[in-house]
């Protein structure tokens, strides 16, 4: 490990430290790991919990299952109910908002009752300069983020967990799947599943990482640049535009400028 990363990991350890114990959002992606296992070194009190929701891609709630027990953590689950709530399911340009808000005070719920000081979460420096409005959720709920504090990017994160063998070093991005719905048109269970299983067959085509962009009866898709040519194989097309049309999309898609994460965002910016 380099000498600067070391000694950001070992901030981080010292920073875990002064809070005692606490309660880990925990995803199964690559932050979330990370702190999870690092949480772990530091030999503090702890619980890493996993709120599981429609929203959630059926990639990851397997993940996360195989990761905790790999790493034979303090796992909970607990079901979020962020779908329950109107100003969530309305899909306004703040909906993370109203999923953090949920799921910071069902973790805030189980650290009071199970007597742990804080709630921690994976949040790195690279998300204060994303457009992130569950930020705002996360300071009203007082929730900490060790990694910021500890100046660690994703970068970091990234070499660090290689570092420590987490097979989650190199894992692609995996938000919820309501970001892959335009603000504004409704977020239902429908919809999720449709999405979520375009990706399902996509991912089992041999595209590790995409999008499939929902917009009203549109699906519009966006892998890398470099996947463009293959995805264009008639066979691979024509495979891709059936099983979309059976999930119920009218018109599929294709994003001619390629995969970029948070591309929905252009609206707020």
């Amino acid at each position: 490990m380099v000498p600067e990363l070391q000694t950001k990991y070992d901030g981080l350890l010292s920073n875990l430290r002064s809070l005692g114990s606490v309660v880990a959002a925990y995803s199964g992606g690559v932050d979330s790991t990370f702190l999870v296992s690092a949480i772990k070194d530091s030999g503090i009190h702890y619980l890493a919990v996993t709120a599981l929701s429609p929203t959630m891609p059926q990639g990851d709630v397997d993940s996360v299952m195989e990761i905790a027990q790999e790493l034979q953590i303090n796992h909970k689950i607990i079901q979020s109910k962020e779908m329950d709530d109107e100003n969530f399911a309305s899909n306004p340009t703040n909906r993370c908002y109203y999923c953090k808000t949920d799921l910071f005070t069902r973790l805030t719920d189980v650290a009071k009752t199970e007597g742990y000081k804080f709630v921690v979460d994976g949040s790195t420096t690279d998300d204060q300069a994303d457009y992130r409005p569950g930020l705002q959720a996360k300071e009203q709920l007082s929730v900490v983020s060790p990694l910021i504090q500890s100046g660690l990017s994703k970068e970091d994160v990234r070499q660090l967990s290689k570092a420590k063998n987490l097979k989650t070093w190199n894992k692609p991005a995996s938000p919820c799947l309501s970001s892959r719905i335009t603000y504004g048109e409704r977020i239902t269970l429908d919809s999720l599943r449709m999405v979520g299983s375009a990706e399902i067959k996509m991912k089992n085509l041999g595209f590790n990482e995409l999008r499939v962009r929902k917009q009203g009866e549109t699906a519009r898709i966006e892998v890398p640049a470099s996947d463009i040519v293959r995805f264009m194989d008639d066979k691979v097309r024509s495979e891709i535009v059936s099983h979309l049309r059976g999930l119920g999309f009218l018109y599929v898609t294709l994003d001619l400028e390629g995969y970029q994460s948070g591309k929905l965002n252009r609206m707020v910016s």
